[in-house]
């Protein structure tokens, strides 16, 4: 694999992303790249990628190191900074350029695209969510972390005003989580016990809410919160926000609901799946071209898949300089304005005719039968990005590095599909 990989092409486009006669000696860019591709096709945490990398020659090998090095190659925090300073975008030109070893065509785009050519080719389309890592949320659990979060900002923000405050504002934390307990621990919950619980801890949230903009106003000088502090302290106003209206209003949904302090860019995704029925990520809107798997849209809102498909089969273009000459996809793309568009441009859906039913040959049926079967290999794409490279797991705290997590997942499953059709095990 170390032979395979188009490690210049990698580099050049890595170093787009930074400047080369500003800081401090940079870490070799085949190290950052190859710590990644391990990374994500092991599922390691980012510790624990480094030290399985200082005990395994091979992959060092495989990084461009000419002797075993014992030690990590540099800080786990690094991934972090990488994920903040590369972004998604780079990880989407890794897998365009992974992508072209087995399509040739794609070097030759920008010059094909020039060309009308005729339509050719299949593409398959779907949607799915990448699920962030976090704990199922429920109301009670949401407003509970709340409370607590909101306590530890009083306790600190009272030893700051230790001389001016002589008593310790009252949170009634103990009361407040026995509480939360005895109905957390229930097996069988009824609608009317968790609004008392939920009544009770939105109270104790509100009060604590109140002594923090108190005590802010007694402090003088700089301001006593880190940023990180305010923006937990603005998501927990808002929050709380929501969770009374819908106390006051006996419903279970609102706009822009958070569901995850620490992450409030994350949303409830609606899918409907046997067993799975809300997903909370970024749903993404996929394409898949012989076996490799490319990100055309990814959003953090909830949205209607069907709108991708014009957009997907422009994506194509971009890279083969024609249309595909069959879009395989769900019947919910099927909608007039995308069978305008096919028709415009000579692309064939893979959906049934509008109006009367045609009678079609028997080769027509068994034709039309096989290519909405290919369809589903997106759906077996997408089960192995989740299953095997965790893609239904994304575990970094910030929107711009979950988008980087997921597209660098998307390029190390394209790298398994390029090595397997060159005949490389990987």
């Amino acid at each position: 694999m170390a032979g395979f990989l188009p490690w210049d092409e990698l580099i050049a486009i890595y170093k787009k992303r930074f400047s080369a006669n500003m800081g401090a000696a940079s870490i070799s860019p085949r190290h950052i790249i190859g710590a990644f591709i391990v990374k994500h096709k092991l599922g390691l945490t980012d510790e624990e990628t480094l030290l399985t990398i200082s005990e395994n020659p091979y992959m060092q090998f495989f990084m461009g190191l000419d002797h075993y090095q014992p030690d990590m190659l540099f800080s786990p925090t690094l991934f972090v900074e990488m994920r903040k300073k590369l972004g998604d975008q780079t990880f989407d030109a890794f897998s365009t350029t992974i992508m072209s070893i087995a399509h040739p065509d794609i070097d030759q785009k920008e010059e094909v695209g020039i060309k009308e050519s005729k339509p050719k080719g299949k593409l398959k389309i779907d949607a799915t969510v990448a699920d962030q890592y976090i704990t199922y949320p429920n109301d009670l659990g949401l407003v509970n972390h709340a409370r607590v979060k909101t306590e530890k900002m009083v306790d600190d923000l009272f030893e700051l005003l230790r001389d001016k405050m002589k008593v310790k504002p009252r949170t009634y934390r103990e009361v407040a989580h026995k509480r939360y307990l005895q109905e957390a621990k229930k097996k069988k919950k009824s609608t009317v016990s968790i609004r008392k619980a939920i009544r009770v801890l939105l109270n104790c949230v509100k009060r604590n809410m109140e002594y923090i903009d108190q005590m802010l106003d007694q402090i003088e000088g700089d301001f006593p919160l880190t940023y990180r502090r305010q923006l937990e302290l603005m998501v927990i106003h808002t929050l709380y926000e929501q969770q009374q209206e819908m106390y006051d209003k006996r419903v279970h949904q609102c706009n822009d609901r958070i569901v995850n302090i620490s992450q409030p860019h994350v949303r409830p995704i609606v899918r409907g799946k046997q067993g799975k029925s809300v997903e909370f990520g970024a749903k993404l809107g996929l394409s898949v071209i012989d076996g490799f798997m490319t990100k055309d849209t990814l959003s953090w809102e909830a949205y209607n898949e069907s709108g991708d498909l014009i957009k997907q089969a422009e994506a194509y273009k971009v890279l083969f300089g024609h249309y595909p000459e069959l879009i395989q996809a769900d019947k919910i793309y099927a909608t007039n304005h995308n069978r305008k568009w096919c028709k415009e441009n000579g692309v064939r859906l893979t959906a049934s005719p509008k109006g009367r039913p045609v009678p079609l040959s028997a080769y027509q049926k068994a034709k039309s039968k096989k290519e909405y079967a290919e369809r589903n290999a997106v759906e077996g794409r997408i089960g192995n990005a989740k299953q095997a490279y965790s893609l239904n797991q994304i575990k970094a705290k910030l929107k711009t590095t979950s988008q980087t997590w997921i597209a660098a997942t998307l390029f190390v499953l394209n790298l398994s599909r390029a090595a397997a059709i060159s005949g490389w095990t990987f």
